[in-house]
């Protein structure tokens, strides 16, 4: 009994430092080339993080209905500290393909990397609070 006790102490322990990452929240992307904007929740999914678009904004702020609303954009995320995290996927939608991701954190941007075939594309997203 006391050694399932420890089990249940140390995963509610590992629980609660994975949800108390920084990498945890809502985040914008930089406005794409219709200027309109995302905000996508990363949060944890298991022992990795993930993020969903949650809502798209026009330039003006106003809220987009498109078909990507609720579309997994990122996922498999693992936290290598120092603020890295890779070993994930990020969904591109305007090209409709996932590539291999890196993700970095530095205060209230993050950094989304994503490559194919050796060519690299990034975005600096910030935080929304």
């Amino acid at each position: 009994m006391r050694r399932i006790l420890s089990i249940v102490a140390l995963l509610l322990t590992w629980a609660g430092a994975v949800s108390a990452d920084p990498l945890v929240g809502l985040w914008a992307s930089p406005p794409d080339g219709k200027g309109q904007t995302g905000i996508v929740h990363i949060r944890p999914c298991g022992t990795v993080y993930c993020g969903t678009l949650i809502k798209a904004l026009d330039p003006k702020g106003r809220e987009v209905v498109t078909p990507n609303v609720g579309k997994r954009l990122i996922w498999g995320m693992r936290a290598q500290g120092g603020g890295a995290y890779d070993g994930g996927r990020v969904y591109v939608p305007v090209f409709r393909r996932d590539y291999p991701a890196q993700l970095r954190l530095s205060g209230g941007q993050l950094t989304v990397k994503g490559c194919a075939a050796g060519i690299c594309k990034t975005q600096h997203w910030r935080r929304v609070n």
